[in-house]
């Protein structure tokens, strides 16, 4: 079924739209039903629905979902615990919401209307009146201002970034908020729409910063409650009858489904056999081998489960083994271009994936935003030109992951990595890899539990390090375990991902930015420190024209690439979803695909 865009307009109507965006395009100086980045929002004020939803689904129905791990904590914005990731999405609002199908632009949810400074130096929302918590109580200017600066002072790593370029945040009239910040930011507008908004009255007399734990089951805006929960087992979130925004536009065909229950497993074996087994409502395959070899039970053969291939124009974002150059092991770029040579992709490739999927190339490669093959050229060459002292080798001519013969024993690729770590001044010495200093090379590579595939990976790259007289140390530790270590940075390699969108920015001073180096909490994993990424980031976030923000983002994604910090695995092109017949999503897609705001947002149930 397609989805309607938007009402035919009569003349009153018309009018009103008209104005409406003529007012949005002029530097957002007047209140307007929403914002973008670079020219206007592609929706109308009277919108029936965002373009990838279904206004038509029915409401209702039952959708479980399975998740590898644990969790011991019901919120998700403070640093201590584990959290479900999905509850921070379905369980909370924001002032503003996205459309997945525009990059940088967002619609008014709890905020009716939103007006920034043509200067980039403030933004004004103004609250819905009807808007309420799940208890029925309204939503007020003091709620909003007690989250934002309680979550930017007291909240998890990922808020307190931002919120340190806020001036100050304060209350006009009655349902207004603006917040004023400490030096123009265009972006900044868009990112302070985003905060989860949170009922004040829950924490009065608890310390914020350890309200972790399930001993507090949130308040809050969305259209879904918590109704049900075992630490470690499962959440169960029952869509609200008295939401507050059934009839809003922004909301229209989403949260169609009546229950959402996560559930969750020690590893992903038995939860794929759930899945089989009918306890389980979709499965998300990232293994191609596996989707065209396991996924033709009898369920599937029955119809009882389709089969779903949902392609994506978002970029590759980077998956695999990072190296923390925080250790000293690891700040010879030299060792790290060894380390991923030995690192046979081609061989694990056929063995795990039949070949079939794709190397991740670069960061925001599968995307506009990724860099070009070969030399830096026009803008991009422009914007690197002064760091050219600082920058790696490769990051101005080009560079690309070596490529082994395909063979288990790659001969050539070991003597690649041989040479790399003579270069940097290591010997063999009765078949051991020596450092410079005399000592042993050896490291460690933390793994969290549940996933036998990067195991595998693991365990055939091991046999690999042997061949160059390295013995790694692999320790796989529980959810708990890897979120404390990781958030110290108390690791030398680590399995870690990065999911990267089409609208990059503040949020790549907490991947990249020389604060995370020692701020725990970030995800700046590889504990990198550049000027050159500093100032590539301050140039994606003050770009006057989509061009030079592509640029900026293409010269990021060199620079970070030809660090060579993390040894690159695969991507999907395309999500394979196997789920029960009843579900069903639009036939529109969104430009993200499969990501954030798609299962199960815009999904419904219907027999």
């Amino acid at each position: 079924m397609k989805s309607v865009f938007f009402h035919r307009l009569g003349r009153v109507g018309g009018a009103a739209a008209l104005a409406a965006l003529l007012a949005a395009g002029a530097g957002q100086a007047e209140p307007a039903h929403g914002i973008a980045m670079y020219g206007d929002p592609a929706l109308p004020p009277d919108f029936v629905s965002l373009p990838y939803a279904n206004p038509e689904a029915p409401q209702g129905g039952r959708f479980v979902d399975g998740q590898v791990g644990s969790f011991d904590s019901l919120n998700p914005h403070v640093q201590k615990g584990s959290t479900p990731w999905q509850l921070r999405f379905l369980a909370y609002e924001s002032l503003m919401g996205r459309s997945w199908d525009e990059p940088f632009t967002l619609y008014g949810l709890l905020a009716e209307s939103v007006e920034a400074d043509p200067d980039s130096m403030w933004v004004e929302f103004t609250l819905r009146p009807e808007a309420r918590f799940s208890d029925g109580s309204p939503v007020t200017v003091e709620d909003v201002i007690w989250s934002y600066e309680t979550l930017g002072t007291q909240g998890h790593g990922r808020y307190r970034g931002s919120w340190a370029r806020v001036a100050s945040i304060e209350a006009v009239g009655e349902r207004g908020i603006r917040l004023t910040f400490t030096e123009p930011d265009r972006e900044l507008a868009l990112i302070m729409g985003m905060r989860p908004i949170l009922k004040k009255a829950q924490y009065e007399g608890v310390s914020f910063e350890d309200s972790d734990g399930t001993s507090i089951v949130p308040i809050s805006t969305a259209p879904y409650v918590i109704s049900d929960f075992e630490a470690g087992r499962f959440v169960e979130l029952t869509r609200n009858p008295d939401y507050w925004g059934n009839d809003l536009n922004f909301m229209r065909g989403q949260a169609n489904i009546g229950t959402i229950r996560m559930e969750f497993f020690a590893d992903a074996t038995a939860m794929f056999e759930a899945f089989k087994a009918g306890e389980l409502s979709t499965m998300r395959e990232t293994n191609a081998a596996k989707w065209a070899r396991d996924y033709d039970f009898p369920r599937v053969r029955s119809g009882e489960v389709v089969l779903s291939e949902i392609p994506h124009q978002r970029p590759t974002g980077m998956t695999g083994y990072v190296m923390n150059t925080r250790r000293e092991a690891f700040k010879d770029w030299r060792v790290r271009e060894a380390l991923i040579t030995a690192f046979n992709f081609e061989f694990i490739n056929q063995t795990l994936n039949d070949g079939a999927q794709p190397r991740i190339t670069s960061y925001f490669a599968n995307s506009v935003l990724g860099m070009r093959d070969g030399p830096a050229e026009g803008r991009v060459a422009e914007l690197l030109a002064p760091y050219k002292d600082e920058l790696l080798p490769g990051a101005l001519e080009g560079y690309s992951f070596p490529v082994s013969d395909g063979s288990e024993r790659n001969r050539d690729g070991i003597a690649r990595a041989m040479g790399l770590f003579e270069e940097a001044g290591f010997t063999i010495e009765n078949g051991v890899m020596m450092t410079p200093e005399g000592a042993p090379f050896s490291f460690e590579i933390l793994l969290g539990q549940g996933s036998s595939e990067v195991q595998s990976t693991v365990d055939i790259y091991v046999e690999a390090l042997k061949r160059l007289g390295i013995e790694p140390r692999v320790s796989v530790v529980d959810s708990a375990q890897l979120k404390e270590r990781t958030d110290a940075y108390d690791f030398d390699m680590v399995y870690y991902r990065w999911g990267l969108s089409l609208s990059p920015g503040n949020e790549q001073r907490l991947y990249w930015g020389a604060d995370g180096v020692e701020t725990p909490g970030s995800r700046n994993m590889m504990g990198v420190a550049s000027p050159a990424i500093e100032a590539m980031v301050d140039e994606m976030l003050t770009a006057d024209s989509q061009d030079d923000y592509r640029a900026a983002v293409r010269a990021l994604d060199r620079i970070l690439t030809s660090g060579r910090y993390v040894i690159p695995l695969w991507h999907n092109p395309i999500s394979w979803i196997a789920h029960d017949a009843a579900l069903h999503y639009p036939e529109r897609l969104p430009m993200y695909g499969d990501w954030i705001g798609f299962q199960p947002d815009v999904w419904w149930v219907e027999e």
